[in-house]
């Protein structure tokens, strides 16, 4: 607790925050009080111009009114909160651990000789960047707007948004030593309560020193750490975050990050995008099939070349089967082989072209896969019906509009190559009975993975494989069980 004794207080404050050379101390005289006081702050996170113009000149200088040592310690007290300095936020505090938190977040702490409380004033001002389009969800038509990394931005963004007084920001401080800002989102009157609280009491249950990014909280509070598949949603678009809590589904914010998680995540939810509702219900629709076929061709194409070429001949057209064996021959390796060492090299240059700065990084992927398909067909290593195989599969697999269902069907994709290379199109269907019944049994946040296709809700169709006009999507969906079911 904090005393009357000034000079108690200030070395107990500068104790704790150790001899740092971003940490300042500034002594003063308020003039019209007539008492010592003292400022704490940490430079670089504070407005230095609104110290000086708002706190500095406003105590040091004498006021208008001549009452210059006559105020008692409660109406000093009770001047500086609505008087003297004219800051927005101006918080009495009691505690030391209180003074701690708000210098560490950019707020600076006045100590007055003779008051046995600490004065937080709201001076935060760190350098944040500007809003833009986030890169990994592109779209066509849209707005170009993307959450930021400050907490308190991406708030704002949401409430411009959203102009309902039932939007509910939960504020919490997770990491024991980072005690970073975090909020859970949702629709007071829209979403159900038995989710908010499941969401509430995993993120109550975090305790880790520090939480650096959402990724952090996901894998905290995910409920299968061994499934390859996310079980919440991430997003750096406004838009994809709005949708999803007007469905009644709750959004998580850190601070320090421009991805908000939203749970819960279901497949279909995954592969669909904000774009769907901006086009006209046709063209959506048939964009969100286009979205299943790639899916279909990413995870299965490679493993069904394997299993043709190398068990299942007699499923092969003659005439494309005697191509096939036309262009293989001369090749020392068998079709597994050649496939991932395909494969294992786009996937290499995918992650190339990532790391890469973007000017460089797209001609580095394109020309390093044109390059190494041509040179290894040319040395006979792989086949030229290889190269297509692999190429289609990887341009399949950039339709994805959420890179987290991309990775995982990556995976699933080898996973499915190794079984068709033991067991031909039979290994094939045995791992896709695994993966459904592995879908079937996954959850997030109690609701189903494959909802709504299993288990079956049949009004949830409508806006499923397909997205049918808006007049038939009168009712939200029941997969998150909302309070009010009715969209309006």
């Amino acid at each position: 607790m904090l005393t009357e004794d000034l000079q108690t207080n200030t070395q107990t404050l500068q104790n704790m925050l150790g001899k740092n050379p971003d940490v300042v101390l500034r002594r003063l005289i308020i003039h019209d009080a007539a008492k010592e006081a003292a400022m704490i702050y940490i430079e670089g996170l504070v407005d230095k111009r609104e110290i000086h113009e708002q706190i500095l000149m406003p105590l040091m200088k004498p006021g208008t009114e001549n009452t210059e040592g006559n105020m008692e310690n409660k109406q000093v007290k009770q001047w500086l909160i609505t008087e003297a300095i004219p800051v927005s936020t101006v918080q009495p505090v009691q505690r030391v651990e209180e003074c701690m938190q708000a210098i560490f977040v950019g707020n600076t702490v006045l100590l007055v000789q003779g008051i046995a409380e600490a004065f937080v004033i709201g001076t935060s001002n760190w350098e944040t960047r500007p809003s833009e389009e986030p890169i990994t969800e592109a779209l066509i038509r849209g707005p170009r707007e993307g959450f930021v990394e400050s907490i308190h931005k991406n708030t704002a963004i949401i409430r411009r948004k959203i102009k309902d007084q039932n939007l509910v920001f939960l504020p919490y401080k997770v990491g024991r030593r980072s005690q970073k800002d975090l909020y859970v989102v949702y629709i007071k009157e829209i979403a159900n309560q038995a989710l908010v609280d499941d969401v509430k009491s995993r993120v109550e249950r975090i305790d880790i020193d520090a939480v650096e990014e959402s990724g952090y909280v996901e894998q905290l509070i995910e409920e299968n750490y061994l499934s390859p598949f996310p079980q919440t949603q991430n997003t750096e678009r406004p838009d994809r975050v709005v949708q999803a809590l007007l469905e009644g589904r709750v959004a998580i914010l850190l601070d320090g990050t421009p991805f908000v998680l939203l749970a819960p995540v279901t497949f279909p939810m995954l592969m669909s995008s904000p774009e769907d509702y901006y086009e006209r219900w046709i063209p959506g629709s048939l964009i969100r099939l286009l979205r299943y076929i790639a899916v279909f061709i990413s995870l299965f194409l490679p493993a069904l070349y394997i299993s043709f070429i190398s068990y299942n001949h007699g499923m092969i057209p003659t005439k494309l089967a005697i191509s096939i064996s036309a262009s293989r021959e001369g090749v020392p390796f068998p079709s597994i082989v050649e496939a991932f060492i395909m494969e294992v090299t786009v996937e290499i240059l995918r992650e190339a072209g990532i790391r890469l700065p973007k000017t460089i990084g797209q001609a580095v992927g394109i020309v390093g896969a044109l390059v190494i398909g041509q040179a290894a067909v040319e040395a006979g290593i792989v086949s030229p019906i290889t190269v297509i195989v692999v190429s289609l599969t990887a341009i399949s697999s950039f339709s994805f509009p959420q890179y987290g269902a991309a990775i995982a069907i990556r995976i699933m994709r080898f996973s499915m190559m190794i079984a068709a290379s033991f067991l031909g199109l039979f290994g094939v269907i045995l791992m896709s009975i695994f993966l459904i019944a592995h879908l079937v049994k996954l959850k997030s946040f109690g609701v189903s993975y494959l909802a709504p296709f299993a288990p079956i809700y049949l009004r949830d169709w409508k806006d499923g494989l397909l997205r049918l006009p808006f007049f038939t999507l009168r009712k939200r969906t029941r997969i998150t069980k909302p309070k009010d079911s009715t969209r309006r």
